[in-house]
This record gives C-alpha cells, structure tokens and sequence, in this order.
C-alpha cells in the first residue's frame, strides 16, 4: 500500500527507518522475509537512497540482515542475545521501581493506575497491540515517577529484540491476564511507599521473560536464530 505523503532528504530516511522499525519489532514484517528496497521506495514515492540509509540502520540494530548476493532479510530473534538483555534490563527497572516507590505522589499513582485499567481493557478486548502499548506506557511510567526517564530510553536500546520476543507470548492462553497479575503487585508497592517490596515485584515480574524463552521458541522455532 502505498503511503501517504512523500518525505524528502534526511526525514525520509528518518521516517521510513522508525516505520520499518515498528513493523520489525511488532513483527509485522516476520523473521526470515524477505524486504524490498525497490518496493519500499515506490510505496514512500522516495528514492532507493534514503531507503538504502534506513535499511543500514535497522542492520546496525541487528533487524535485517543484508546478504549481497541474495537479498534483504528480516533476521530471526538471536537466542543468545535474549538472556543478556533481560538482565540489563531487570537490573535497571529493579532500581527506578525501587525510586518511584520512595517518591512517587498521589497524582503520579493516578496516572498509573490509569494505565493499568487501559492494560485490563486491552486484555478483554484480546488487543494485543494496545496491550502491549499500555504495557509500555506503565514501566516507562515508572521511570518518570522515579525521576529518571533517560533510563528507560535506554532500556528501549536494550530490549529490541526481547520485544520481538515478548510479542510471541501475548498470543499464548491466559497470558496478558498473568501480565496484569504481575503489575497488580508492583504497582500496589509503589502506592504502599514499599521500596523492597516493589523491587521485589519488579524483579519476579521480568524473570518471567527469562522463564519462558524456550517454551516460546519450541511454538515458534521459525523465529529464532540459535545460539
């Protein structure tokens, strides 16, 4: 489908990269497809140059693999990769889960709260997109009430492919309601001004992700790069 509008320069590039990335990470585009550059330019009415100059950095991040004489590829989610970057980030969402708890305010738990409820509506109305929006809308929530929103800037570095990853577990039974049960704890320490508890929280709630990582790739064996 052609897309509307047709950016020029520098913020073509810039805006056919954040595009092509969204679609990598939600995995609209699925691992091992096959990409376009050619077909990508005509629907952005651009020229080959800014695409060339997207697709070299969503291979920086390890998205798409280039291989010159065959093509353009969606890479698989390197196994080896995922436990290293779940630690990184439990490690940083552990300590501004632990601040928010020492910090945060009434109106701060409000919007928290809020955020939840809009997790809970996504769930019953099995929309995995706006789950998985809201899911991100609470950890980065709690940075912001911790006081340091730079740190999850750089969780979103970390976690790229772990969110190829997590969107494989949506799909699974049960799973968004045992999402939520996770957060329902975290948040309740946060409100209850309890730094250990909702570290605590925090830290069982993300080793979940460690947890499942080959049950996910036995369903999904398609997806992964081995280590």
């Amino acid at each position: 489908m052609r897309r509307s509008g047709r950016p020029r320069g520098a913020t073509a590039s810039s805006r056919i990269y954040a595009e092509l990335r969204a679609e990598l990470v939600s995995l609209a585009r699925r691992p091992g497809e096959t990409i376009s550059e050619n077909q990508i330019a005509l629907d952005y009415g651009v020229s080959r140059t800014p695409v060339r100059e997207a697709i070299l950095k969503l291979a920086d991040e390890g998205l798409v693999e280039i291989f010159p004489q065959s093509g353009i590829f969606v890479s698989r989610i390197p196994m080896a990769a995922l436990p290293e970057a779940i630690i990184i980030r439990k490690a940083l969402e552990e300590t501004t889960t632990r601040m928010a708890a020492e910090r945060a305010t009434a109106s701060q738990l409000l919007a928290l709260h809020a955020i939840l409820e809009r997790q809970r509506e996504a769930a019953d109305a099995r929309d995995r997109e706006a789950f998985h929006q809201a899911d991100e809308a609470f950890h980065a929530g709690i940075a912001d009430v911790a006081g340091y929103p730079g740190i999850w800037t750089l969780i979103l570095q970390v976690k790229v492919h772990v969110d190829r990853y997590r969107r494989l577990t949506l799909p699974q039974v049960g799973r968004m309601t045992e999402v939520i049960a996770e957060h329902e704890p975290i948040l309740a320490a946060i409100e209850a001004h309890d730094p250990d508890r909702a570290r605590l929280a925090m830290a069982s709630h993300l080793e979940r992700l460690l947890d499942d990582i080959s049950a996910i790739q036995t369903i999904n064996p398609e997806f992964f790069r081995p280590s």
